[in-house]
């Protein structure tokens, strides 16, 4: 997952990750990873408009984000 991160930070990429915060709780967040230290990263949350620090551990899944183009008809 680490490595995952390191790449979005690298390529100054938007990301879309599933995280769970300490209560065990799920979220889908769209983030853009700002610093990464030893067992935390710094990213850009979309969801909630602000800064936040995550857990490398605490996230499930790390992706980058593609936006699909919607049709026309």
């Amino acid at each position: 997952m680490r490595i995952n991160i390191l790449k979005s930070l690298q390529y100054d990429q938007i990301s879309e990750m599933i995280y769970m915060n300490n209560n065990g709780e799920i979220s889908k967040r769209r983030v853009k990873v700002l610093s990464v230290e030893s067992n935390t990263f710094k990213a850009f949350c979309f969801l909630r408009n602000t800064k936040r620090t995550f857990k490398v551990n605490n996230v499930l899944a790390f992706v980058p984000f593609t936006q699909k183009e919607r049709e026309v008809i």
